[in-house]
This record gives structure tokens, sequence and C-alpha cells, in this order.
């Protein structure tokens, strides 16, 4: 396989670190993104390149793709779009401001960083643009509203974007995993802590029920995979002739995608209420 070149954002841990190190061994040229210069060493050591880059912040982006350009020589044959954290609580109790910083890290630092590249790709041609969406960005759970309004928007545009590209020679492809071996609880727990205030929260009983259950070591969603079992959809998505639209990892990602063409909203309801 030719060396190709990719930008993956969000490689500090989780998927991103084992896209990361996985596409480097498989021999693709990663360019791989943290947001903090100590997780940068453990990448660097394994002989991959690493940039700082805050999706929050344009002056990071723009300095990360003004980066990525001079690396390359002007090319990029792919960016995977990754870094991500769950904002969990009740719809009503959550923010102005909670739902802001969801979507700044979740969807817009994306989106700017995606229409940055896109240019790079025109010009020679070929490319693909790969989206780490979720399960929840077309089934909704209680108590991850914000993180599900934030990966169904992800979706709507990824969708769009894939019907404008058509005939560029550039393909945009959603990763849509259930749940998978991460660091996103831990995240999850400090913007819990950030924005949530549970004793003034109709939701209070359920806040100090989920709190305790936090605190038993090992925890984890039945049906849960490691993060390779992303990987290997990764592979298909960027290899493939014609890659697919969606892959959908884990069996809860099918089973939810079938469940909600089959069955009547009220009983898909019923379902999601009782997870």
């Amino acid at each position: 396989m030719d060396c190709k070149s990719v930008l993956i954002t969000g490689c500090s841990s989780g998927i991103g670190r084992c896209l990361a190190e996985g596409l480097h061994q498989r021999g693709y040229r990663v360019i791989a993104s943290v947001r903090q210069t100590k997780d940068l060493a453990a990448l660097q050591q394994q002989g991959i390149e690493c940039l700082l880059l805050d999706v929050r912040d344009s002056d990071s982006i723009r300095a990360a793709v003004a980066t990525v350009t001079e690396l390359t020589g002007g090319t990029l044959y792919a960016l995977i779009n990754n870094g991500a954290y769950a904002q969990p609580g009740a719809v009503e109790d959550l923010s102005r401001a909670a739902l802001r910083e969801q979507f700044e890290t979740n969807l817009f630092g994306w989106h700017e960083l995606t229409c940055q590249i896109l240019p790079i790709m025109r010009r020679q041609g070929y490319g693909r643009v790969l989206q780490l969406s979720s399960l929840l960005g077309y089934v909704t759970l209680t108590y991850r509203g914000a993180y599900s309004a934030s990966k169904y928007a992800l979706e709507a545009l990824t969708d769009t974007l894939r019907l404008e590209l058509h005939g560029s020679g550039i393909y945009c492809c959603l990763i849509e995993p259930g749940p998978i071996e991460s660091r996103i609880r831990a995240n999850s727990i400090l913007a819990y802590q950030r924005h949530i205030v549970p004793a003034t929260s109709a939701h209070r009983r359920y806040y100090e029920a989920v709190e305790k259950r936090l605190e038993k070591e090992g925890h984890a969603a039945p049906f849960t995979l490691p993060p390779e079992a992303v990987l290997k959809k990764v592979i298909h998505a960027l290899e493939s002739r014609k890659p697919k639209a969606r892959y959908r990892v884990t069996f809860p990602a099918h089973l939810f995608a079938w469940l909600k063409r089959l069955l009547p909203d009220t009983w898909l309801d019923a379902l999601l209420r009782s997870i």
C-alpha cells in the first residue's frame, strides 16, 4: 500500500489512540492530534507524527491545518474526526452553556476543521472524511440528550456533505459505534460535575442512583467491544473502492438501527426508557 497520509483528531486515548496506532502499523502516514502536550510523547515514541489541536479553538484549527499542509506537501488522503465527549443530564437540566460546550467540541470544531481540509482534497481530486458518530446519533436514551443532539446534527451535516461531494472523488462516511471501551465515561463524569446540580433537579433521585453505581469499579455496558472493532470498520472505509455511507459497530448499533425501522415510536420509546 502507498503511504497515505491521515489526520486523526482526539488521539490521546480510546478509539483515537487505537486508530492512530493501528493505521500507523498498517503503513499509513498518521498525523495524530491531541489537546495536551503531555499526550504527545507516548505516540511519538511509536514513530507517529503528532500535533496539538483543540477543535474548540479556531486559531488552533488553522495552525494545525497549516502544519499538516507543510508536513505533507499540501496533500492529505483522509481526515478522521474523532475527539468528542458526552455531557450527561436530563434535558431540562442542561443550560445553554452546557449545550454550547457540547456542540463546540462534538460538532462545530469538526465542521470547521473539515471545511479547511476539503480544499486540499478538492485540489488533488480524492480523499476520505470519516466522522465518528454513535448509536446515539440515530436513537436517543434518557439523560443523554446533549450528546445525542450533537451526534444527530453531525449525521445530518455529514449526510448533506456526502450528497454535495458526489462526483468529487471525496467520500464521506459515518462510523456509528455502540458501547466501546474508552475514557468517555470518565470524561462524562467531569462534564456532569461541571454543569449538573442534582440537589435542585426534579431528577435528583436518578442522579443519586447513578452516582452510587459509578462508584463500583469495572462497570461496563453490555456488548462493549474494544476499540479495535472500530479500527476494522475504519480500515474498510479507507480502503474500499466504494466505501459505505455508514459503518455500525457492536451488536446494539445494528439492533437499534433495525428496531428503529420496524417498531412504532411508542414501542421503541418503551424499550429505550427501560435501558
